[in-house]
């Protein structure tokens, strides 16, 4: 199993490296077992667009809810596969799928996006375009929205994100507990947790640098890093405890934007903030726990476009990880529903 999830992640990256640029590929484009860049080319030409449109429009209104559905992705992919399980609803049978569990609830944003883009796909195209398929899309969809597409160092919409995923039938909230790492993870808890997804040390690196988008609650970080400051700029945790009131007492879990400088831009700022001491995990502050990882926090903060680069590959690699392949899943004609 370890060799056939290397394979496919190697494959993915061969596709995301390769010489073809254009949105979709020709047959002869290099394809990795069911993940092809421009799968849907046939079936339903228009399925990327359509998905690309319905995320535009939902970031454009609130650029938070671009950061929840890059966070979907990596929420789905660590659990059961990138198989969209992380969209499934409770049910009588089932009531305690993985969206309800602690990492996910109530936290997890973008589910109606992904609800919007599959009705719409449906209309185009009924029972072609999986939900995993649809996760993946939008995932690279708000990432491309959410960077500097019209500056020199944004990861722009040639992004190839290969599809032929199937979606699984299974959600449980007790594994998304067991494989998505907390914000408390030291660096070797951290390279251990991406290690079993088949996922390096400069993966996790660069794709902790999502982190420069989006909002966090209070008690993801509280008392955790404001009890034991040494690791954090005394200035920024003096600023988040007047943000966050449970820290002295007070009431209520409002949210804090993880990066205080570009909150809505999915920049390489999140790097210079780890180098700065200003963020709010020990995951965080935990990647220059090693030379080998701060090296790497250096490089991504001060080369022009190294990070983005590196984002895109890293995005798409963890997006091919454990997918479901022939009786293993299904199209779902509703994503927050098996089909029956």
């Amino acid at each position: 199993m370890a060799s056939k999830v290397a394979a496919l992640l190697s494959c993915a990256l061969l596709l995301v490296t390769g010489a073809a640029a254009s949105y979709y590929t020709p047959p002869s484009a290099p394809t990795c077992g069911p993940l092809k860049v421009g799968y849907y080319h046939d079936k339903c030409p228009a399925a990327e667009a359509i998905v690309r449109r319905v995320v535009g429009a939902a970031v454009r209104r609130d650029p938070g809810v671009g950061a929840g559905l890059i966070r979907m992705l990596f929420h789905d992919c660590f659990v059961e596969g990138c198989d969209a399980s992380v969209l499934l609803d409770p049910t009588p049978a089932n009531p305690q799928p993985e969206k309800l569990s602690p990492p996910n609830n109530p936290s997890l944003r973008g589910f109606e996006v992904v609800d919007a883009a599959k009705a719409a796909l449906e209309r185009a195209c009924p029972g072609v375009v999986s939900c995993a398929d649809v996760v993946a899309f939008a995932a690279r969809d708000a990432a491309s929205f959410l960077s500097a597409t019209g500056g020199r160092n944004g990861l722009g919409h040639d992004f190839d994100m290969p599809a032929g995923r199937l979606d699984g039938r299974a959600s449980t909230a007790s594994r998304a507990l067991d494989f998505l790492p907390p914000p408390t993870f030291t660096l070797p808890e951290l390279v251990q947790s991406f290690a079993a997804k088949g996922l390096g040390v400069e993966d996790m690196v660069v794709l902790s640098g999502a982190h420069t988008v989006g909002r966090s609650h209070c008690s993801s970080f509280v008392p955790d890093r404001l009890a034991a400051p040494s690791d954090i700029d005394a200035g920024f945790a003096a600023a988040l405890r007047g943000q966050c009131p449970a820290s002295s007492g007070g009431g209520g879990d409002p949210t804090v934007a993880q990066d205080g400088v570009t909150p809505d831009a999915l920049d390489n700022q999140y790097y210079k903030n780890v180098l700065a001491r200003r963020v709010l995990f020990t995951s965080d502050a935990a990647l220059l726990a090693s030379p080998e990882t701060a090296r790497m926090v250096a490089e991504n903060a001060n080369v022009p476009g190294w990070w983005e680069d590196r984002f895109k590959k890293a995005m798409v690699k963890m997006a091919s990880v454990e997918v479901k392949t022939g009786n293993q899943g299904e199209v779902r004609r509703n994503c927050r529903a098996v089909n029956y």
